[in-house]
């Protein structure tokens, strides 16, 4: 049987994430190198958000969080609603020798944390792309990458549980389709968040530092 439960699966694939060997299939979004940054930047921001596990929501394979959580040296907890992908990410958290620090919920983000359950920081992988511009990706799986018809429909449900699972002064690490979608992300978290730092990779592709007032 294959991670997630299903009987018949495409054949798996592997890739080298920073300290990590990932495995992931066709139905899972297959993991980007230039993601590493979100992991290393989570590790390097443990050395002072305070003590806990970290969180990841949107999880997908798990390598982002689960590098950040090696790099760290860090318990974590996983949200994934995709059972295929939160299976991989059991798979790759034993394989990375963290399986008794890493908690995988199969669940969806409203639903997955308890009330009181908090956190010194959050990443969250969200699908960003607005439900126009999918078709650009076909190889990709479109619940991974269909932000709906605005493309911050998944990122909203990410902020509002930050917002409740965060620490006072905790950090949400977001990844956002690139410095214009982050203006208009750091106006939904106005009320709950202090923007802190934007990291651009291109047009398309950034990661966002807000702080939890």
């Amino acid at each position: 049987m294959q991670p997630g439960g299903s009987q018949i699966a495409p054949i798996p694939r592997f890739c080298t994430f920073g300290p990590l060997v990932v495995e992931y299939d066709a139905r899972v979004l297959a993991p980007r190198p230039w993601t590493l940054v979100q992991s290393q930047w989570a590790a390097a921001l443990c050395l002072d958000v305070g003590p806990g596990p970290l969180l990841e929501l949107c999880a997908g394979a798990g390598h982002i969080g689960l590098a950040s959580a090696v790099l760290a040296d860090r318990d974590l907890v996983q949200v994934e609603a995709d059972p295929v992908a939160a299976g991989y990410a059991r798979e790759n958290a034993g394989r990375a020798g963290w399986a008794h620090r890493v908690e995988v919920r199969n669940d969806r983000l409203e639903s997955a944390l308890r009330p009181g359950e908090f956190f010194p920081l959050v990443l969250a992988d969200p699908p960003y792309l607005a439900s126009a511009d999918t078709a650009r990706w076909p190889d990709d799986p479109l619940p991974a990458i269909d932000g709906g018809p605005d493309g911050l429909a998944v990122i909203r449900a990410c902020i509002a549980t930050a917002a409740e699972h965060l620490r006072a002064g905790g950090r949400l690490l977001l990844q956002v389709a690139g410095p214009r979608q982050a203006e208009r992300v750091g106006e939904l978290a106005a009320a709950e968040f202090d923007g802190e730092d934007l990291r651009v990779v291109d047009d398309e592709r950034a990661v966002q530092l807000l702080r939890r007032r």
